[in-house]
């Protein structure tokens, strides 16, 4: 077993305890391990050219992981979930000890041309959970999401549209095209959308507007997002498989 990545499903760490148990029981000592099933933050997994890779935690922290020399993720930058355990011998910057990280499936928005209706990636009902995995740093909107899902493995497509208004690419619309799956139970997941080749300056934070399909009708929501400055280099329950979630 990987000790660091989950991949089959990876949006479990947040919530999967009963099977994550299994697996970090063999490798892990302490007698408590409850806090390890829960997820310590958000951060952007970033690689570097030499092979290495940092952890932004937010917009002024970065975090090194003292315990692993390459990123598992590859040479793709991800948003992800990790559990850590601070590394004071660390020096030079904020060490940490990877106990688990597992990636959040992350994507680019879409950008809409005025002459497009944006009705191909669907108006399906969906919900956005307002929790602390639902956050707006690192030129990263990451969102907590929930819907129903019938268990047939069918999946659903996420999308994020920009340009449905043309004079301002902060107006943002969350699609969900369900393919048909619109029965079953609740369930929730984790989708990020890297905001930050949207136009912008280095002079503050924008402000972005997401607009989304309810199933109580139309919502909308405001965040505060600064983008990343190119000159520098408890839980909720029944996420879904990532591989439900295109």
């Amino acid at each position: 077993m990987n000790q660091f990545v989950k991949k089959a499903v990876r949006f479990l760490p947040i919530v999967a305890l009963t099977a994550m148990s299994v697996s970090f029981q063999s490798c892990l000592d302490d007698d408590d391990n409850s806090a390890l099933y829960r997820p310590t933050a958000v951060v952007t997994v970033c690689p570097a050219a030499d092979g290495k890779f940092s952890m932004v935690l937010d917009d002024e922290t970065s975090l090194v992981a003292t315990n692993m020399t390459s990123s598992p993720f590859g040479d793709k930058e991800v948003r992800a979930l990790v559990n850590y355990t601070e590394d004071s011998s660390y020096n030079g910057g904020k060490g940490v000890h990877i106990n688990w990280i597992d990636s959040i499936r992350t994507k680019e928005p879409v950008i809409i041309h005025v002459d497009e209706d944006g009705l191909t990636y669907g108006s399906d009902p969906i919900e956005i959970v307002r929790d602390w995995v639902t956050v707006a740093e690192d030129g990263y909107l990451t969102l907590r999401i929930r819907t129903l899902w019938d268990g047939s493995g069918k999946p659903h497509y996420i999308n994020l549209l920009s340009g449905m208004d043309p004079y301002n690419p902060y107006e943002l619309e969350l699609r969900h095209d369900a393919q048909g799956d619109i029965n079953g139970q609740y369930g929730d997941a984790l989708i990020a959308f890297n905001l930050n080749n949207l136009p912008h300056s280095d002079r503050g934070p924008v402000k972005i507007k997401l607009h989304w399909n309810s199933f109580s009708g139309k919502k909308s929501l405001e965040f505060d997002l600064t983008m990343r400055n190119e000159t520098h280099g408890d839980a909720p329950k029944n996420l879904v498989a990532a591989s439900l979630l295109k």
